[in-house]
């Protein structure tokens, strides 16, 4: 079983949901230590005439608090703003019309923990997409100790998984010697972003997902998957 273990981003970039399409288990990171200046809480859009645009959610203040327990500023109303940027922005593209409603029911609700809206749009942008949305657990709801390395062994173990699929920036802390002695396969993920269709003026990588889901219509899945040929990279020191 192939396993992604990834924390929870707001309106994630396309090569988040290619990950979730190489996991058969995809765990939320979910009881790690939030960062504020992090995807957690924001991300980008394209704006006319090509400009980018960040979008951040706000959050209360807390001591380091885990993500799950992370809440929205509930006396700013910040989701209104989010989609008429996202209208301005997309309402001409081809795939507004299927995927806008969707959407726009979930920013019409009211949101107390961050977690929460970031998942939703998550499980809603996979069914938009056409990829399974049950595929996710929590690491906060399986059992789990010891840090790093150790952390992610023993929650791989807990979902039966002996293939993990890591982001390249784990490269310089993951303990490649404990993934070996556990008899797990460690793959890097190298993902290539690739072009599509555009408004707004020319090309610009690393949007939001809702970028390709829009702009690509019925096509979007194809130009996520074009990103994963040659995007798993097996790690020669946890070879089996």
């Amino acid at each position: 079983m192939r396993a992604v273990i990834l924390q929870p981003m707001y309106l994630p970039w396309m090569g988040y949901f290619g990950m979730i399409d190489v996991a058969d288990v995809f765990v939320f990171f979910d009881d790690v230590q939030y960062v504020e200046r992090s995807w957690q809480r924001r991300n980008r859009i394209k704006m006319p005439p090509g400009q980018e645009l960040m979008l951040s959610v706000p959050t209360q203040k807390s001591h380091r608090p885990p993500i799950h327990d992370v809440l929205i500023h509930a006396d700013q109303d910040w989701a209104p703003k989010h989609w008429q940027c996202i209208r301005h922005a997309y309402s001409k593209t081809p795939g507004w019309k299927d995927a806008s409603p969707a959407l726009e029911e979930i920013y019409a609700r009211r949101w107390e923990k961050l977690l929460d809206l970031d998942v939703e749009l998550i499980r809603a942008q996979c069914r938009l997409l056409g990829l399974p949305s049950d595929k996710f657990v929590f690491s906060s709801a399986l059992p789990g100790e010891g840090a790093r390395t150790d952390r992610l062994l023993s929650l791989l173990k807990a979902i039966g998984a002996d293939e993990y699929v890591s982001g390249p920036a784990a490269k310089v802390y993951v303990e490649r010697e404990k993934f070996k002695a556990a008899g797990v396969q460690l793959y890097w993920f190298e993902y290539r972003h690739p072009t599509y269709p555009q408004v707004n003026g020319g090309f610009i990588p690393y949007m939001s997902a809702i970028d390709v889901l829009f702009n690509a219509g019925p096509g979007a899945l194809d130009c996520v998957r074009q990103g994963l040929e040659g995007a798993l990279v097996l790690d020669p020191e946890t070879a089996r």
